[in-house]
């Protein structure tokens, strides 16, 4: 199997690796980084590369610019008319629902993705910005920063994992307000209400917070950093028995690991583990 290049070239979004911490961010700031065809593209394939790639152990997932995302680019929906056109309205319907699921795909792809996904906001995160926000594993922000689920002031039922993945981190109430209305809310209320983990006085600050919580995650057992992620996507979709049930079978394969043997004879010569990747 060839292996994938490190920090790989794309259109839209720009993609370093240091020291185990892979940062992607979006990169379309002169139109406030909206999510157009080829972003959501190259954002699924950003989340397989970071999935695949064994150096890469924490994903950081940021914007350039002013803002971190005004939403879908609505240039897109002329876009989806003319994938979906069939004179069959049949079938026209059916190319639709198609391209949806697609994109779907795209948002989970970053739940999806093995490694932890850090989501740090800075300034505008709307409509499409918090369907990536929501499907990341920690969100972060800067007190600059404001949110709105929008899709209902521009016609819109959101389809792409707000409505399903909100209601789970800021309680069904809050996710129903937020969605009937599209207020807009600031970066404070954002981490009262639980959107996000916590809310930062400036940029500086939550670039730095965030880089030294990935700095840390990517020192730990990248083994077990996986297993984590998978048990806890898992446990919140099933019940505890199920849960209790598929933890025991990981551990079962997974637990006498190499990593396992390096913590403990860390612990015996009092130093810091080193995991390989």
């Amino acid at each position: 199997m060839q292996m994938l290049q490190v920090a790989p070239s794309m259109q839209t979004l720009q993609v370093t690796l240091d020291a185990g911490v892979a940062r992607v961010q979006l990169n379309r700031p002169h139109k406030a980084n909206a999510i157009d065809a080829v972003m959501w593209r190259e954002l699924r394939e950003a989340m397989e590369w970071l999935d695949a790639e064994p150096r890469a152990r924490v994903g950081i997932l940021s914007a350039c610019g002013a803002h971190f995302s005004a939403g879908i680019d609505l240039a897109m929906l002329d876009d989806l008319k003319a994938q979906a056109d069939d004179a069959c309205d049949g079938r026209s319907r059916e190319k639709l629902r198609r391209v949806i699921l697609d994109i779907q795909d795209t948002m989970t792809s970053i739940e999806r993705c093995r490694k932890p996904v850090i989501a740090e906001v800075h300034a505008a995160c709307v409509g499409g910005g918090i369907d990536i926000i929501t499907a990341c594993d920690l969100r972060y922000c800067s007190n600059d920063a404001w949110f709105s689920v929008k899709e209902i002031d521009v016609g819109i039922v959101a389809d792409v994992g707000t409505l399903q993945r909100l209601p789970r981190l800021v309680g069904d109430g809050m996710a129903r307000e937020l969605a009937y209305t599209a207020r807009r809310f600031d970066g404070a209320e954002a981490a009262r209400i639980g959107l996000t983990n916590r809310c930062y006085d400036t940029r500086a600050e939550l670039a730095e917070a965030v880089a030294a919580l990935a700095r840390q995650l990517a020192a730990k057992s990248p083994l077990c950093l996986r297993g984590t992620k998978e048990m806890i996507n898992f446990a919140r979709d099933h019940t505890v028995a199920d849960g209790l049930n598929y933890v025991a079978t990981w551990n079962a394969a997974m637990l006498h690991s190499d990593d396992l043997e390096e913590a403990v004879t860390a612990a015996r010569e009092r130093r810091p583990p080193v995991f390989r990747d």
